[in-house]
């Protein structure tokens, strides 16, 4: 594997074995991902891979972030399993047969057929996925609402970032189910003013979104109040966690990605390494405790996934550029951080 991943905690699994830094992977993954590319399509490909990759930063970097606040408090078994087996989920699982299961799915074709196409018919391949990508929006919009709702919502926050929203939201979390019921009531707003062919595979879909999270999320919980094999679930149950919202967060980029090229080879190699950065990122977050010296920082990854979130919902009516879906994403997170700073230095 590309991370050598020794038995002890996190922060001395960030630096490899040979002495170089844990940036290393990326940067092997990154030249080894332009040669593929420049083999197989010349130096026009290697543009497009550097495109693609460079979205599924920009796409992801709140991504990171959360991903940071879970790991840091998984057990190093755990850990360890997120840098290689995660790793693995997240290219060949989601990058690769997530779409082709998603075309599978919507439009009845037997999944081995769907990946003969993507090779020999992309054309046609991106049609299915454009033709399904309502339903992607859904489910990915209704999970991560639902991931913004859990944090604002939970009622032991002590320290605020946009004091007036988030104190009203925390107050707002002290209803039962609230949460379910804000956003189940966005879905059928959402859905009653969709054409009517669409409104039940949407609704389908983001119901789907919002039960897969709670079940999720209800595990996690019910994990943290048993004491038999205790890390053993909580670090399954995180692990898992962390794979749904890099899914999640990965639906959009498969998308807009066909609007740059319809070569599922570069597609899959240009995702992935975007992918393989974002991770590496993500364990620099730990290693640096940039989470604990940026105090607002989490808060504005969230404030990011809830706006990711409603533009994936109104990705149903009308396209929404990649350029407003990253750029948003990291100017709220930049602003979390020069709110920390300005803190830290008061």
């Amino acid at each position: 594997m590309f991370f050598d991943v020794p038995s002890e905690p996190l922060p001395y699994v960030l630096i490899l074995s040979t002495g170089m830094t844990f940036f290393t992977p990326s940067i092997l993954v990154t030249f080894i991902g332009l040669l593929v590319a420049y083999f197989w399509g010349g130096l026009q490909a290697v543009g497009v891979t550097v495109m693609l990759a460079s979205l599924q930063v920009a796409l992801s970097f709140d991504n990171a972030v959360v991903d940071a606040s879970i790991l840091r408090t998984m057990p190093a078994k755990w850990q360890r399993r997120f840098l290689t087996w995660g790793m693995l989920i997240a290219v060949f699982g989601v990058r690769m047969l997530l779409p082709l299961l998603i075309v599978t799915l919507s439009s009845g074709i037997p999944i081995h057929q769907v990946a003969i196409m993507a090779a020999q018919q992309p054309d046609l391949y991106a049609l299915h996925i454009e033709a399904a990508e309502k339903e992607i929006y859904s489910f990915g919009g209704m999970y991560l609402l639902m991931l913004f709702f859990s944090f604002f919502f939970q009622g032991t926050k002590t320290f605020y970032w946009i004091e007036w929203i988030e104190k009203r939201l925390q107050k707002l979390g002290q209803l039962a189910s609230v949460e379910v019921a804000i956003a189940l009531g966005i879905l059928l707003t959402v859905q009653y003013f969709l054409p009517t062919e669409h409104q039940q595979p949407v609704l389908v879909s983001g119901v789907i979104g919002v039960v897969l999270f709670l079940i999720i999320k209800g595990f996690s919980d019910l994990v943290d109040s048993e004491s038999s094999h205790k890390k053993t679930k909580k670090g399954l149950t995180a692990f898992l966690f962390l794979e749904m919202i890099d899914m999640s967060f990965s639906l959009d980029s498969v998308i807009g990605a066909f609007a740059i090229t319809q070569d599922i080879v570069i597609i899959l190699v240009g995702l992935t390494v975007g992918a393989i950065v974002v991770r590496q990122l993500t364990l620099f977050l730990v290693l640096k405790n940039t989470l604990d010296d940026f105090l607002f920082l989490e808060h504005g990854a969230h404030y990011a996934i809830g706006a990711l979130a409603l533009l994936m919902l109104y990705a149903l009516f009308d396209k929404v550029p990649d350029l407003l879906i990253g750029g948003l994403g990291i100017a709220i997170i930049s602003s979390s951080i020069l709110a920390s700073i300005r803190v830290r230095n008061t």
